[in-house]
């Protein structure tokens, strides 16, 4: 198994603080991105899954970088930041 390689290491200063990968970091922006849009839109979470379909326990997952977002819906929220009314009554 290939070991990923560190892209922000730890803090020896901070006991509490880690290294972080390429793909934490990458899931780390990905979240950042979903939260930024739906917090920018004045939404809840649970608004925000019921507005455009996303089950609130994904959204959820995805916010708090649980799991990696699929790239499809990262396509899905970049529309749903340009065009909320449009994709909420396409949707609909």
């Amino acid at each position: 198994m290939k070991k990923e390689s560190i892209v922000l290491p730890a803090d020896p200063a901070d006991p509490e603080d880690f290294d972080v990968t390429s793909e934490a970091l990458d899931r780390g922006q990905r979240a950042r991105m979903i939260r930024k849009t739906r917090t920018g839109l004045g939404l809840s979470q649970t608004e925000f899954a019921d507005r455009f379909h996303v089950p609130v326990g994904t959204l959820r997952d995805w916010e708090q970088a649980r799991v990696t977002v699929p790239d499809f819906a990262i396509a899905y929220v970049r529309v749903i930041g340009r065009h909320p009314d449009l994709v909420a009554e396409a949707v609909g």
